[in-house]
C-alpha cells in the first residue's frame, strides 16, 4: 500500500472544515484592514530565495527543495512567501498604483527539515505584507491586526515578543562585538554556529541547540547598539502597541531565521505547545525590494504557522461557534426517496447541511449512517408517513420526536433549523 511522504500530512474531512473558518476568519479581518489577496505561485526561480533569505541561512543551505527543471533552470518550492510577494510587487509595478500596497496570501510552503509536532516538510502559512511605510504606526497596526485574529479565534492565551534588529548603520558594530564575542566562545558551540561565526554571526543567536542558546543568552545585546533612529522607530512600535492595549514582552534575544530583517521583529508565542511556543513571527525589511531589483521602498510583514494555529483552535471547542444542525432524510420507498430527494437539494442550495442515502435501505440502515454522520436531526418518511401526511422528526440526542406537515416541507425545516442555529 502506498503510504505519505514523509513529513507530509492529509488534511482529513472534519479537519479541513477547521482550516476553512480559519482562513475564511483571517480574510475577513485582514479585508478589515485594508489587505487585498494576492496568490503567488509556489515555485519561484532558485536565485530569489538565495538573494532574499540570505546565502548563510539554514533555510537555503540545508532545507530548499532545489532541482533543476528541463530548460536547466534551477526552481525552488518556496520555503517562504515574503519572497515571492516582493518578486510580484516589483514585478507587476503594484507600487505604481497606490503608494501604500497592503496584501496577504494563504497557501503551502516546503522546507525539508526534521519533521516534528505542528511542523512538516510541506506547511502552510498566512502571510501579511504591507509597503510603502516607512513610520512605526504601520509596524504597530499589523501586529494589532494579527492580535486581533487571535482574538476573534479565542486564543487569548498568546504574547507578543518583541525586538529591534537595527539598521545597515548600527548593526555592523554589533556584529563586530557579536563576533569577538562568539570567537572566545567558539569550544562551546555547535558544528554549524562554528562555521557561521565568519559568515554571520546573528545567526548563532538563532539558533535552537542547547549549549548555542546558553552562549546566546551570555552575548552583547542589539539594543544597546541601536542608532537615534532606529532607537526612536522601536520607542514608537511599542508605545503605540501600549496605547491600543497590546501586550508585549521586549525580548532582547530575539532574531528571526531570514536575513533580510531590519528594525523592528517580533514573535507570537504561547505556553500551550511545549517547545514549538512560537505561531506567528515577522518584522521589518525596508531593504528587500531594492534588493530585488525594486524601487527604494519600506516594507514590514508577519507569518502565522497554519498547522499550529489549527491545533491550538482544536484544544478549545468554544472557538468553533455554534454547531450548526446536520440533518439526515430517512426516505423508504421510491417515491418517498423522490420527494426526499427535491427537498434535500433545495435545502442544499439555501446553504442547509442535510444528506440522504441515494440508494434503497432500510431505516435501521439509514439510521447508522445518520449516526455515523454525526446528524442532530432524521426526517423519517415512508409509505404512512405519505399517507397520513405527516412527516416524523427525531432528535438524535434527546430522541424526542414532533410531525412536520408533508405541505412546505423545506420551509419548515428552514424554520426548525435557523431556530436551532439562533440558539
Amino acid at each position: 500500500m502506498l503510504q505519505l511522504i514523509k513529513g507530509f500530512k492529509d488534511i482529513l474531512p472534519g479537519e479541513a472544515d477547521r482550516w476553512r473558518r480559519i482562513e475564511t476568519l483571517a480574510a475577513g479581518t485582514f479585508g478589515a484592514f485594508g489587505f487585498a489577496e494576492i496568490r503567488p505561485p509556489v515555485m519561484e526561480r532558485t536565485e530569489l530565495f538565495k538573494r532574499s533569505i540570505g546565502e548563510d541561512t539554514d533555510i537555503v543551505e540545508k532545507e530548499m527543495y532545489t532541482f533543476e527543471d528541463r530548460g536547466g533552470d534551477l526552481v525552488t518550492l518556496r520555503p517562504e512567501a515574503t519572497a515571492s510577494v516582493v518578486r510580484a510587487y516589483i514585478q507587476h509595478k503594484l507600487y505604481a498604483d497606490t503608494p501604500v500596497a497592503k496584501l496577504y496570501t494563504i497557501g503551502p510552503m516546503f522546507r525539508r527539515e526534521r519533521p516534528q509536532k505542528g511542523r512538516y516538510r510541506q506547511f502552510h502559512q498566512i502571510n501579511a505584507e504591507a509597503f510603502g511605510v516607512a513610520a512605526p504606526y504601520m509596524d504597530a497596526q499589523l501586529i494589532f491586526m494579527l492580535m486581533t485574529l487571535f482574538a476573534d479565534l479565542r486564543l487569548t492565551d498568546t504574547r507578543v515578543h518583541i525586538n529591534s534588529l537595527g539598521c545597515a548603520q548600527c548593526r555592523p558594530a554589533f556584529k563586530q562585538r557579536l563576533l569577538s564575542f562568539l570567537e572566545g566562545r567558539k569550544t562551546d558551540l555547535c558544528e554549524d554556529c562554528t562555521r557561521r561565526i565568519d559568515r554571520n554571526p546573528l545567526r548563532v543567536l538563532d539558533c535552537k541547540v542547547g549549549r548555542c542558546r546558553q552562549v546566546a543568552a551570555e552575548a552583547p545585546q542589539i539594543t544597546d547598539f541601536l542608532c537615534s533612529g532606529c532607537a526612536a522607530h522601536f520607542g514608537e512600535v511599542t508605545g503605540l502597541l501600549a496605547d491600543l492595549g497590546v501586550g508585549f514582552d521586549i525580548d532582547k534575544r530575539l532574531v528571526r531565521g531570514l536575513d533580510y530583517y531590519t528594525r523592528t521583529t517580533f514573535e507570537v508565542q504561547t505556553d500551550r505547545l511545549g517547545a514549538q511556543s512560537a505561531i506567528a513571527g515577522g518584522g521589518r525589511y525596508d531593504d528587500l525590494v531594492k534588493l530585488l531589483g525594486g524601487p527604494d521602498q519600506p516594507a514590514v510583514g508577519f507569518a502565522v504557522g497554519l498547522e499550529r494555529l489549527v491545533e491550538l483552535v482544536a484544544m478549545d471547542e468554544t472557538v468553533s461557534g455554534a454547531v450548526h444542525p446536520r440533518l439526515f432524510i430517512a426516505a423508504l420507498g421510491e417515491t418517498a426517496r423522490r420527494s426526499a430527494f427535491g427537498w434535500m437539494c433545495e435545502l442544499n442550495r439555501r446553504g442547509f447541511d442535510v444528506e440522504m442515502s441515494l440508494e434503497e435501505r432500510g431505516l435501521k440502515s439509514q439510521m447508522k449512517t445518520a449516526d455515523k454522520w454525526n446528524a442532530s436531526h432524521v426526517l423519517i418518511m415512508g409509505d404512512a408517513e405519505m399517507e397520513t401526511g405527516a412527516l416524523i422528526l427525531r432528535n438524535m440526542k434527546t430522541k424526542a420526536q414532533q410531525e412536520i406537515p408533508l405541505g412546505d416541507v423545506p420551509g419548515a425545516l428552514i424554520t426548525m433549523m435557523d431556530n436551532r442555529q439562533e440558539n
